[in-house]
């Protein structure tokens, strides 16, 4: 049997941010559920101030200050602000004093630097500010520990710094942060100190002074990995396979136009919010469009539904593989024939199970999919390795065009090498790629050609040989005029 978790050191102090780093499948969520009373360990012992203490479940851990924030907050959108904030305590009494509740709600969202109207439903919040009701909720419990994980995977660059910057006043504060995130650029921002894991064993712990990017890396992975080179020439590639003309759709995003042939990278850049996502779902028939013209083999076809797509060939890998990507209680070999299922059916349809496992044991196996077998639940595979099985989902349908949404978003430094060359080596076969993405250094690394949206607008495609970071950020963000397309 193997360990989720192995003879694990960790101490926090008071005033401090410590960030724990580590490929998924390292221990870091098994870390959590320990210190937060959801998993019990077999061994070892939890010491509080000196004093070895027993957390048995997630009211035990409040008792001892310990609160943890997820990616996802846990918000109760009918409530309003000041009662999502005080929903945790059972001492208000039996009249609510709905002024102390707001007043003393205000002052808590005061403390973190932030503005916040606490009578405003929590239902109209968004994720970033829900986020802060959780902290305020924290505080509000007199947290001496509170657990921050991957708290900025689906943050805005400006919610990102508003969220750095609430950090560092509960640091101010005396609050002990855990800081557990992929984003490595977030780590040398904001940590005094960095623990790795790696394979459920602790690996390292030192003051982030001490500590470059590649020697981190290196803990987390077990080795060197290969840095992610900016393209500066596209790549050959085939004949025109996609022609999007002026596509819109009312109210979203307008007149979008852009080529995509056989074995070429495109890449989306742009802010959240700037309606890439939603030219992909037009693309795939989820949210149609409403304007404009698509051709495919230089043939116009009107696409209203994912059915439509996938008959001419197009797959589409979600942002968010727990909600619209995978089914996470069923196998893997379940879910990668969920898009071509129908040619495992036999007569009277019962479905062929040595059939499906064959394949999803090759797809295993071609994209390095860390599982003893087909048989183990998705849920239960780290991050990269669900995101490989949604991708083994959509290869088995022969794609021609594969669009694949935000692709390494909440996956481990190895995980997204791996995925990117899966990318680079599905262009070589002379599958078009479309890539939206927010992470600027995967842009530059993958594409051959970029499209920049703003606010539903497209701003700028370019060859990777005329691009820039720089360049994109500063049409991202309406810094630059509209430029031509290349």
């Amino acid at each position: 049997m193997t360990a989720a978790l192995s003879d694990m050191s960790l101490a926090v102090v008071p005033g401090e941010i410590h960030a724990v780093v580590g490929e998924n499948g390292a221990g870091k969520s098994t870390l959590i559920k320990i210190m937060t009373g959801v998993y019990q360990p077999d061994s070892g012992e939890i010491l509080n101030e000196g004093k070895a203490v027993t957390i048995r479940n997630t009211h035990g851990a409040q008792a001892l200050g310990i609160a943890a924030m997820y990616q996802e907050p846990m918000v109760f959108p009918d409530l309003d602000v000041a009662e999502n904030i005080f929903i945790s305590h059972r001492n208000l009494g039996t009249f609510m004093n709905w002024g102390k509740l707001y007043q003393s709600s205000d002052e808590l969202i005061s403390r973190l630097g932030v503005s916040l109207d606490v009578r405003r439903a929590a239902s109209g919040l968004t994720l970033a500010e829900q986020q802060t009701v959780e902290i305020a909720r924290a505080l509000s419990l007199n947290v001496k520990v509170l657990i921050m994980d991957e708290p900025t995977a689906s943050l805005s660059a400006h919610e990102v710094e508003r969220l750095l910057n609430i950090g560092k006043a509960l640091k101010a504060r005396g609050v002990a942060v855990l800081y557990i995130s992929h984003r490595l650029d977030e780590i040398f921002r904001i940590a005094d100190r960095v623990t790795v894991l790696r394979d459920g064993k602790h690996i390292s712990t030192k003051p982030i002074a001490e500590v470059n990017h590649d020697g981190l890396v290196k803990d987390m992975v077990g080795r060197a990995l290969d840095k992610f080179a900016t393209k500066t020439k596209a790549n050959e590639h085939g004949p025109l396979l996609l022609s999007v003309k002026n596509l819109s759709l009312d109210g979203v995003f307008r007149n979008v136009t852009f080529e995509l042939h056989k074995g070429e990278v495109l890449c989306f850049g742009g802010l959240v919010g700037s309606r890439r996502t939603d030219v992909g779902l037009a693309l795939f028939g989820i949210s149609p469009s409403t304007g404009g013209s698509i051709e495919l083999d230089g043939r116009q076809v009107v696409i209203s539904t994912p059915q439509q797509a996938m008959d001419y060939g197009i797959a589409y890998v979600s942002e968010d593989r727990r909600k619209l990507g995978l089914a996470m209680t069923m196998p893997i070999y379940a879910n990668a024939s969920l898009a071509s299922l129908k040619k495992f059916l036999r007569r009277f349809g019962f479905i062929d199970r040595a059939a499906e496992n064959a394949m999803a044991e090759q797809y295993r196996e071609r994209l390095s999919i860390r599982s003893p077998d087909v048989k183990i639940e998705v849920g239960k595979l780290s991050g990269g390795n669900q995101q490989k099985v949604m991708l083994a989902k959509w290869l088995e349908t022969k794609p021609r065009l594969l669009i694949f949404d935000e692709p390494t978003r909440g996956v481990d430094v190895g995980a997204k090498a791996e995925v990117h060359n899966i990318i680079r080596e599905l262009a070589k076969q002379g599958v078009a790629i479309l890539v939206i993405s927010s992470d600027l250094p995967e842009v530059m690394a993958l594409a051959d050609r970029v499209l920049v949206m703003r606010e539903g607008q497209q701003m700028g495609i370019f060859d990777i040989s005329d691009c820039s970071q720089e360049r994109v950020i500063a049409l991202a963000t309406g810094q630059d005029q509209v430029a031509s397309a290349a």
